[in-house]
């Protein structure tokens, strides 16, 4: 075959197979019989071989895998995946269309959704092919599995048409067919292998394989419902979903009833209610159905918290229970010394899952549900990710049964317990000698929030406190080569890692420090608040309780907790251990570039902008001393307004009188 011929049939196969592939896997219309469609796809990849400069990056037959991934790369959102809000009840939903109506006069439009249990994925397109498929991680950051997403047919690699935006990220669900996961179970149980237990997990490990090859054999599915971008060309959530079905990506559809908008909360709960009845009979899981504000402009205006939008919400299903007995009660130790008392159950299987533990919480909720060991109880799933015990079978009860006695003695170290007036838990005091507590400040502080040190983790952790060479953080520092490759499975490369991952760790800035060493109730956000406010940590360890409630978002509680961390004795000598290791202020660049030009202001940020990003403009206000609120008030200072402010927004600015200003004033302020 000639060059010029070989070039017009690849070019000609591959437009076919794309087609076919697209009517059998996104539209779920077959035009094709699977044996045609194999062995056109076999023609293509002989052409290939003999030609190779002819084939396609997005090649259909780059659909079978192969490429082996043995590390996966870490990379960091473009835009933070956030976690919806749960309801459980049509007052929830009420509540939740009252807080919006609060911030937004207009009328509102929702879109109601599936909500697939399933792996959450962000993929990027660049110029109309996808470069990046990235899980959903932490929402911070997540890991690249590009080379095993782009195995699964329903996901394009090129999309359709040429009116899409030069970048952007679509986000939605991978998941396992159901017929595919019996299948793949039924595989399993020929070959005596242990069944998946569950689908959810199972896709997800499937997605770190690294063999894209096997990835592909998998037949995983995706539904995706999430477009992001800077200056999309859409006014409403569902205007984007169909442009995305347009451009080739498999959508949720209104034909289906996958998808609709509804005006009110009856039209909310007829969907709600239809796909509690009718989830059995679709082909894959789903635990609930999502609400969200159509309009963009109404959503901006709504706003976020810090972990979820304001403007959706989720609907769970009721939650399957079932029966079991209770086989013993422990306690575990957290880090905090917290006690929580575990179930220990006879094996059963709920919601696709066997189940052996479930949590009871704390003593008050042993005691109002009287549950006591070999009594049956019912056990249900709801929207926690661990089981947990809402009644007894009293009928079953045996007649000599004694009420649980709740222990007052920590079951690691025996010291007795301890429960603050307002708390809900019973504590273990001995923080410095009660081994799960130590082990468990050690596994905080090097993870992926904090110091993210590589090659540590918690069986480590583990391994080096039974040794004796690391019980408390500054320890870990004091480690060296010969040290830990005597360990027991320890390699050169294992313990050069760990090593590296320390010396890296020593650069992980002033904020991350201060969240790692474990502060009760100073979490990644206040303890952000804390560097940019104090500077260091002597400022912060020497502040009063005013000065330390004066700071943003600072309440009694947590200088409480702040000021009694730095009387302990021993938390002082950890920190001048940690001295010479980590960052305990602010650096030279975050100084620099930290002002007290806008301390006492705050600000509003509404609308598109030309010279920020919004979360740039967020950090910009914070590092010049101004807070960020996300609704407008009496005490609001200004509104940094860009394009496309919403309405009501501004509305309510001018009824309050606030000051409006554009980007280039704002920069006249901190200049």
């Amino acid at each position: 075959m000639k060059k010029g011929e070989a070039k017009h049939k690849i070019e000609q196969i591959s437009e076919q197979l794309r087609t076919h592939n697209y009517s059998y896997y996104v539209l779920s219309e077959p035009s094709i019989s699977d044996y045609d469609f194999d062995m056109l796809l076999e023609e293509l990849q002989k052409l290939e071989e003999q030609f190779p400069q002819f084939a396609f990056e997005d090649s259909p037959t780059k659909r079978v895998g192969g490429e082996i991934t043995k590390n996966f790369k870490t990379v960091k959102h473009k835009y933070q995946m956030l976690s919806l809000g749960n309801s459980y009840s049509k007052e929830d939903i009420v509540d939740f269309e009252t807080r919006i109506k609060k911030l937004v006069e207009n009328e509102l439009e929702y879109i109601c959704e599936l909500k697939y249990d399933g792996v959450a994925i962000g993929i990027t397109y660049e110029n109309g092919k996808l470069v990046q498929a990235v899980t959903r991680g932490d929402g911070v950051q997540g890991d690249d599995i590009t080379a095993n997403v782009k195995t699964i047919r329903s996901i394009p690699l090129q999309l359709k048409g040429n009116d899409y935006p030069d970048e952007f990220e679509i986000r939605g669900e991978l998941f396992y067919p159901k017929n595919v996961f019996e299948a793949l179970n039924k595989e399993r149980e020929e070959i005596g292998e242990d069944l998946y237990a569950n689908a959810r997990n199972t896709a997800s490990g499937t997605l770190k394989m690294q063999d894209s090859s096997i990835v592909a054999q998998r037949k995983l599915d995706c539904y995706l419902y999430f477009v992001l971008g800077e200056n999309l060309p859409f006014e409403t959530h569902y205007e984007s979903i169909e442009k995305a079905g347009e451009w080739g990506f498999k959508i949720p559809t209104e034909k289906r009833n996958y998808i609709r908008k509804c005006k009110s909360i009856d039209e909310i709960f007829e969907f709600i209610n239809y796909w509690d009845k009718e989830r059995n009979n679709l082909n894959f899981e789903i635990d609930g159905v999502v609400i969200k504000v159509n309009n963009y402009a109404r959503q901006e205006e709504i706003g976020f918290t810090a972990k979820s939008p304001k403007w959706a919400i989720a609907y769970k299903f009721k939650a399957e229970k079932v029966s079991t007995k209770l086989l013993e009660i422990t306690y575990q130790v957290g880090r905090t010394g917290s006690i929580t008392p575990v179930a220990n159950l006879q094996p059963v299987l709920l919601a696709g899952t066997t189940v052996k533990r479930a949590s009871l919480h704390n003593a008050d909720q042993i005691e109002k549900i009287d549950v006591r060991v070999n009594d049956t109880v019912f056990v249900e799933k709801g929207g926690e990710i661990i089981p947990k015990i809402v009644g007894v079978e009293v009928k079953q009860r045996d007649i000599f049964s004694e009420p649980t006695k709740y222990i007052d003695s920590c079951p690691e170290c025996e010291t007795t317990l301890v429960r603050k007036d307002g708390d809900a838990k019973h504590y273990c005091p001995n923080e410095w000698g009660c081994p799960p507590q130590i082990k468990g400040k050690m596994q905080h502080f090097i993870s992926r929030k904090a110091m993210n040190i590589d090659g540590l983790g918690e069986e480590t952790i583990d391994l080096l406190f039974k040794t004796g060479l690391a019980i408390t953080i500054a320890d870990l520092y004091e480690l060296n080569y010969d040290q830990l490759f005597e360990l027991e499975s320890f390699k050169e490369k294992k313990s050069q890692n760990i090593i590296d991952g320390l010396i890296d760790s020593k650069q992980i800035p002033f904020e991350r420090v201060l969240y790692g060493i474990g502060i009760r109730y100073v979490g990644e956000t206040v303890a952000k608040k804390l560097a940019r406010q104090f500077k260091n940590i002597d400022k912060i360890s020497s502040a009063s309780f005013e000065e330390l409630i004066a700071a943003d978002e600072i309440g009694d509680k947590i200088a409480e907790s702040i000021i009694y961390f730095f009387s302990v004795g021993e938390n002082v000598e950890l920190i001048n251990r940690l001295r010479v290791h980590v960052q305990f202020e602010l650096s030279e660049d975050q100084l620099a570039n930290a002002t007290t030009k806008l301390e006492g202001l705050i600000f509003v940020v509404s609308g598109v902008f030309s010279k920020f990003s919004r979360d740039e403009l967020k950090n910009t206000i914070e590092q010049n001393g101004g807070k960020v609120s996300s609704s407008i008030s009496k005490k609001t200072s200004y509104i940094v307004a860009g394009e496309n402010m919403g309405p009501s927004k501004l509305a309510k600015a001018e009824k309050l009188e606030v000051t409006i200003i554009n980007e280039d004033k704002f920069l006249k302020l901190i200049q």
